[in-house]
């Protein structure tokens, strides 16, 4: 695969996951569209730094992203739990105030 190819794929990614984000009111619907941009983001700085410099250097950093991400989303899906739990609802609407 060209470079070029890679940032088609990446931009694609992320434009659904900005669809997905912006058009749907459920928590983890909202939370997937963000992990799509996420994961868009990644696949590009992923191809750049191969392309650019194909040293292991970029992708370690990569992974520590991927594993700092996986952590953040773990927690956001808790929190989206606990609302979900408190409040009986997963729409976004309802969890603008979390504090009682």
């Amino acid at each position: 695969m060209t470079l070029q190819a890679v940032l088609v794929v990446a931009a694609a990614l992320f434009a659904v996951g900005l669809y997905g984000a912006l058009s749907q009111q459920v928590v983890v619907m909202v939370m997937m569209g963000l992990e799509l941009m996420l994961n868009a983001v990644i696949l590009a700085a992923g191809a750049l730094w191969w392309f650019l410099s194909p040293q292991p250097s970029g992708q370690v950093l990569l992974l520590v992203v991927v594993a700092a991400m996986t952590v953040e989303m773990a927690m956001g899906f808790a929190v989206a739990t606990l609302v979900h739990r408190e409040r009986g609802s997963d729409m976004t609407d309802s969890a603008t105030d979390l504090s009682r």
